[in-house]
């Protein structure tokens, strides 16, 4: 079994041979998607460091404190809560593919980096420098590929999310039009993208705990109670499409599906 908070081998051997079977004129773009939890942003960097790539994840390139205030304000108030499509700058990470991608042996390339404690994008003095030209572009982005659901689909809440502070559906009506619209023209874009594919939606939170635990130096066992229910309430805001992906609603080169442990049942 592979040790925690590492990529299984076979993962990382998978994604080389997407990046292989790219194109050569360019560094191939490869998207690796997933629900919370599931490894994707691991993987990514364990490859990335394995193939020489540039390594960028979603989380990092989230619109600002104060652009997302503002879709409160003119959109919903539900837009303040960054992860859900329409809270990534995704004309920020066009540019920066675009950077890298156009980028000479002795060029740096500024990636962004986003301060999840203090809900903001780090100043860019913060920001990370990759320098030349990658070998590939890897991005991990759990909601990369999803595909809409019609109206409905949308009519019913699907948790108590949606239901007491989403009752006439605004909200998941303007997520979907994004998921529509900018994010399916960007998942476009891409050369290949692997699905890391969660035995089902309710592993999510153990997952999500998990992860927590790991950055507070704790055992998951040891989280704290009250941090657990926050988690349980945080995922709610991605529980609508992530049980689409998993219910085949996802545009994806190649699924791997996980067991509860997150290690690969079969890799095609």
């Amino acid at each position: 079994m592979t040790p925690p908070g590492r990529a299984d081998p076979r993962l990382i051997d998978r994604v080389g041979r997407l990046i292989v079977e790219g194109p050569w004129e360019r560094p191939p773009l490869i998207g690796i998607v997933g629900a919370q939890g599931s490894g994707k942003t691991t993987l990514a960097r364990e490859a990335a460091e394995t193939f020489g790539a540039a390594q960028i994840s979603i989380d990092d390139v989230y619109l600002t404190k104060a652009r997302r205030e503002m879709m409160a304000e003119e959109v919903h108030p539900l837009f303040l809560t960054r992860g859900p499509p329409g809270t990534h700058d995704l004309r920020l990470l066009t540019r920066l593919i675009k950077s890298l991608t156009t980028a000479r042996p002795d060029d740096k390339v500024l990636i962004p980096e986003f301060d999840k404690r203090g809900d903001d994008r780090r100043p860019i003095r913060d920001w990370r420098i990759y320098s030349g030209r990658p070998k590939a572009i890897l991005v991990d982005a759990w909601c990369l590929g999803a595909l809409p659901e019609d109206e409905a689909a949308l009519a019913e809440p699907v948790n108590a999310l949606e239901r007491n502070h989403d009752p006439d559906g605004v909200w998941r009506q303007a997520v979907n039009r994004s998921v529509a619209g900018a994010y399916a023209e960007f998942a476009e874009r891409f050369d290949a993208i692997l699905f890391l594919e969660a035995p089902g939606f309710d592993v999510v939170l153990d997952w999500r705990c998990e992860q927590e635990a790991d950055l507070l130096g704790v055992a998951p066992r040891d989280l704290p109670a009250d941090e657990r229910r926050r988690l349980a309430g945080f995922i709610q805001y991605f529980e609508r499409i992530t049980r689409r992906m998993l219910d085949g609603g996802v545009r994806a080169d190649v699924t791997v599906k996980l067991d509860r442990n997150r290690q690969p049942i079969a890799i095609p």
